[in-house]
């Protein structure tokens, strides 16, 4: 165990969600001290900074220790809540050079084996192996390494319940095929079984983006990805031997982060949101319209795929995670998202030194015109490959968790004034 030297705070009872990434001296110490960060009136987060050493490019939210105060995850450890000073090994660790990369592209808490304890998913590195991390109980140490899959394609592979049987699968494609993998026994330590979707399509391990919903409103999720959407069948449904989706091809652009299905602007139907290019520029909210009898989609931008143009100001690089929350208890779903801090070093990408900025995007629905406002959370952080937003403290306010090349950064979301 590690203490760290950040101050404890109190802590309710555990809610967590998920849809399921060096900072200047001055700004560290304001923030490891719980200075507070204004997004708009009404809504201030504080940022506690809980290592600057990069471990992964993702993180995660539960109950570890079943102590009732949710618990972050980031690459080979969990942080205690509800200070997140004590640090407990999941893994061995190991110090990643940010110019390099990590072992940790996703991570995922779970109860994968059904035995009342939350235990760790992790995929090492896109187009590897996803493994799941048992856990012992309590703070022990000791967490058995099982497999999930050998080879899990996608930069954003989503886990999460598609099947409607009320456990998550873990959603990815393999060898150009799109579909999912759930235990194959009661104790999911066995590899685990991946159930085809679609037929061979010409996809690599470094594609880009991909989400669940349901988009024809049938009641079934739907699998998306940037070329298009994957109606579930009936059969999938039922517990039958599934046969592949169906696909309806579409242009979600050329690929970008998580992608979402919901109704954005209240005309009942279900829009897609997904950033654009993950080492580009772009994010917007695709409109479904009827036409002949199909459903095709509108790019309705939000930040503009081109750098020169912005949103009221606001644009950056790189949108690597998108999550969908809703921030300020409104109704509306609203977008998280920000510029991935060197995803391919300080020279690889669009503007790799651009200021790496944390953000969230207020969604305005009038007489079914959507408009966004755009709202900084932080300025020296930005995101990695996946966001992990759940209920820190028991206020019933969504907060967020990131990891990445500069490290692990929490925000707690504060009541106004």
């Amino acid at each position: 165990m590690t203490v760290l030297s950040t101050p404890k705070r109190s802590n309710l009872a555990w809610t967590v969600f998920s849809r399921a990434t060096n900072l200047v001296t001055a700004l560290s110490l304001l923030a490891a001290c719980g200075t507070s960060l204004r997004a708009e009136p009404g809504v201030t987060f504080e940022k506690k900074v809980l290592t600057n050493t990069f471990h992964a490019e993702a993180a995660g939210i539960g109950d570890i220790d079943k102590d009732g105060h949710p618990d972050v995850v980031y690459g080979p450890a969990w942080y205690a809540g509800p200070g997140f000073t004590e640090r407990y090994e999941i893994y061995p660790t190991k110090d990643f050079d940010p110019n390099q990369y990590s072992n940790n592209f996703m991570t995922a808490v779970a109860d994968v084996d059904g035995d009342g304890s939350l235990d760790v998913l992790v995929n090492e590195w896109p187009g590897k192996a996803v493994h799941w991390f048992k856990n012992p109980g309590g703070r022990a140490d000791g967490w058995a390494k099982h497999l999930v899959h050998p080879t899990v394609d996608n930069e954003s592979p989503n886990w999460l319940d598609l099947t409607g049987d009320g456990q998550p699968e873990l959603v990815f494609h393999t060898g150009g095929v799109l579909g999912y993998a759930k235990p194959s026994e009661k104790t999911a330590t066995e590899r685990w079984t991946f159930t085809p979707c679609s037929p061979p399509e010409k996809w690599g391990q470094y594609q880009h983006g991909l989400g669940v919903g349901d988009v024809n409103g049938d009641g079934r999720p739907d699998l998306l990805m940037n070329s298009g959407w994957w109606m579930q069948p009936a059969a999938a449904a039922t517990g039958q031997t599934p046969p592949l989706w169906e696909k309806q091809a579409a242009d979600f652009g050329p690929g970008g982060a998580q992608m979402y299905a919901l109704d954005v602007d209240g005309d009942a139907d279900a829009d897609i949101v997904t950033s654009l290019a993950g080492h580009g520029y772009g994010l917007s909210w695709f409109e479904q319209v009827q036409k002949d009898g199909k459903i095709e989609f509108i790019d309705r931008p939000i930040l503009p795929s081109k750098p020169g143009e912005t949103l009221d100001g606001v644009q950056f690089s790189q949108p690597h995670a998108v999550a969908m929350v809703d921030i300020d208890g409104d109704g509306l779903e609203d977008i998280v998202t920000g510029k991935r801090f060197w995803a391919h070093g300080p020279k690889g990408d669009p503007d790799p030194a651009g200021t790496p900025y944390l953000y969230w995007f207020k969604r305005h629905v009038a007489d079914g015109k959507v408009t966004w406002t755009p709202h900084r959370i932080d300025d020296a952080s930005g995101v990695g490959t996946q966001l992990a937003i759940g209920d820190l403290n028991g206020d019933k306010r969504p907060d967020i968790v990131v990891g990445n090349k500069k490290g692990c950064f929490v925000f707690i979301q504060k009541p106004a004034g």
